[in-house]
């Protein structure tokens, strides 16, 4: 499978960009800059130069699926967060529908599904969030919206708690959201779904199969 990740260079995008190689899949790694081609290309991605705030029609051509893991970052103000994280995200969307790319995997957050739950600038980003999520559950692709916990650099488990919408909020690692990502690419079953992620103790394919 060809798989375009935008955020590619982000901690979530390398891991997946490794993982994916590491099953066979071929990782489209999208870059802003060329001096992160090197350091993709090491974990086993093929770069490809673009940047969301510009023309990404190129970037899904040829393509199987897009993996959406892009943001603006921390400390960004709302503007780039709707520049980003929705803009963004949804110029791949249309750009997917247009190419009949299909498969689409958005990462998106705990609670973006619910933004009036927080204040600030946070409330920002989760609204960025769920305005790309709602484009994207209104598009005619096959798509999956994970929406993780907080993320750590702890190792990871291998084991995780899903749900449409968790009760309580969580934490997971950045290795075992990539690899439910690439869990979510191989199973039909999470298609047309969105949901929690947090660690837990069910094994990952386990949980995805249960949605």
């Amino acid at each position: 499978m060809r798989v375009l990740i935008a955020g590619s260079h982000g901690k979530i995008g390398q891991r997946l960009t490794q993982q994916l190689a590491e099953r066979g899949h071929e990782a489209i790694a999208m870059i802003r800059k060329e001096e992160q081609a090197s350091g993709m290309a090491a974990l086993g991605g093929s770069p490809l130069i673009a940047d969301l705030s510009g023309d990404v029609a190129h970037t899904v051509r040829n393509v199987d699926a897009v993996v959406f893991t892009a943001g603006a970052g921390p400390g960004s103000g709302p503007g780039p967060k709707q520049v980003i994280d929705r803009g963004g995200a949804e110029k791949l969307i249309k750009a997917a529908e247009a190419a009949r790319v299909q498969r689409y995997v958005m990462v998106s957050a705990i609670r973006a599904n619910r933004p009036e739950v927080a204040d600030g600038d946070f409330r920002k980003y989760l609204e960025a969030k769920g305005q790309a999520d709602d484009r994207l559950a209104r598009s005619a692709l096959d798509w999956t919206i994970i929406r993780p916990g907080g993320l750590t650099e702890d190792d990871p488990t291998g084991r995780v708690r899903v749900a449409s919408e968790l009760a309580e909020s969580g934490q997971i690692p950045r290795a075992d959201v990539a690899a439910v990502i690439v869990g979510c690419l191989e199973m039909n079953t999470t298609i047309g779904k969105a949901f929690d992620l947090v660690s837990g103790d069910t094994p990952i394919t386990t949980a995805l199969e249960s949605l």
